[in-house]
């Protein structure tokens, strides 16, 4: 027979302060009223945004790109 591993405890981790949530970048508020300030997906619709490349901007749901003009 071999020898047991040794299994370390799992312990409690450390509790991060205050929000740390991406969707809080996608919103602004103006004037009381909502803005989205990520481009919103063509394909997919209002509720899909797409990411921001250095050079395009992608859809993660459909995979569907938009090149930025240099």
């Amino acid at each position: 027979m071999g020898k047991k591993k040794n299994v370390k405890a799992k312990g409690k981790t450390a509790h991060r302060k205050g929000n740390t949530s991406k969707k809080w970048t996608s919103y602004k508020i103006n004037d009381g009223k909502l803005e989205r300030t990520k481009k919103i997906c063509i394909k997919c619709g209002s509720g899909v945004f797409m990411a921001e490349h250095k050079n395009r901007y992608s859809c993660g749901k459909c995979g569907y790109t938009i090149f930025k003009n240099n």
